[in-house]
């Protein structure tokens, strides 16, 4: 078996602080702190008393919630009827 050792300075991690200012006040520390107690929202490390999301996490769980949207067929055949 093959050990990697990863520094702190390889990887970025984010305060609850931080997470919140990323989603610009739309997930509050508060929030963070609730989901953390019931074991949902992104990924997080505690080490002693700190609370830390690493960024890769936040990334994968903003893909994870991301919504699609696609115009219905019916819009799509309307636009191409008025040409």
């Amino acid at each position: 078996m093959r050990y990697v050792e990863i520094s702190m300075e390889d990887k970025k991690y984010l305060t609850a602080e931080e997470v919140s200012d990323r989603y610009r006040g739309g997930v509050s520390v508060g929030t963070l702190r609730n989901w953390r107690a019931m074991r949902i929202g992104p990924t997080f490390v505690k080490i002693g008393k700190a609370v830390l999301y690493p960024a890769a996490e936040l990334d994968a769980w903003d893909q994870k919630n991301m919504i699609i949207c696609r115009a219905p067929k019916r819009l799509s055949m309307d636009t191409s009827e008025g040409a």
